[in-house]
């Protein structure tokens, strides 16, 4: 009866010990599955698409880290911009710093003091930046880059050599009277 009562706790003690392993390692965190993503948003990948056809003698590079373009001595200052990156960087043929090219998404409505921060930081290492609410159109970026008049520039943006997005056209508005009210109402 007494090898019985020392095997039974035996393999009690080793249901224990295996279930406290288990119990263990299941605590650590485990890594997770790597998965392909996309390098652009679609707002940056038209961006980028209207940035090449605008300036094709340029080069422009994307998710350009803060670091590459800023340096300091000290460790402090640094560390200000450490985590930042720009969206699109654009160089001339001497691969010099034109301007750097900020695309608003969703989430920067979150957050509008981080964009006013970072363009800060840029502006004060001498960097010109320009920053777009959204996708920038043809005559936007003709009149930042290439300093055409912004009637010029629309009127060339319509001509027929350029592709246009349907998605990201000028509204037609149409006209709509709404009951109790005397002036038209834009109806989206």
């Amino acid at each position: 009866m007494a090898i019985y009562i020392i095997i039974g706790s035996f393999l009690l003690f080793c249901v224990v010990v295996t279930a406290w392993k288990k119990w263990k390692n299941s605590s650590k965190q485990q890594d997770s599955m790597l998965r392909q993503r996309a390098i652009f948003s679609l707002n940056q990948q038209l961006t980028y698409t209207r940035l090449k056809e605008i300036l094709p003698g340029h080069t422009i590079l994307a998710h350009v880290s803060y670091d590459a373009l800023l340096t300091t001595k000290f460790f402090r200052t640094r560390n200000k911009y450490r985590n930042l990156i720009a969206d699109f960087v654009v160089l001339d043929q001497n691969h010099q710093v034109v301007a750097i090219v900020a695309v608003d998404d969703s989430m920067i409505l979150k957050r509008p003091q981080q964009a006013q921060y970072e363009d800060a930081l840029l502006n004060m290492a001498g960097y010109q930046v320009i920053r777009y609410e959204d996708i920038p159109e043809y005559y936007q970026l003709r009149r930042d880059f290439l300093n055409e008049s912004t009637a010029a520039a629309q009127d060339s943006y319509r001509q027929p050599g350029f592709k246009k997005y349907p998605v990201y056209s000028p509204l037609d508005r149409s006209k709509l009277k709404v009951m109790g009210e005397s002036s038209p109402v834009a109806r989206i």
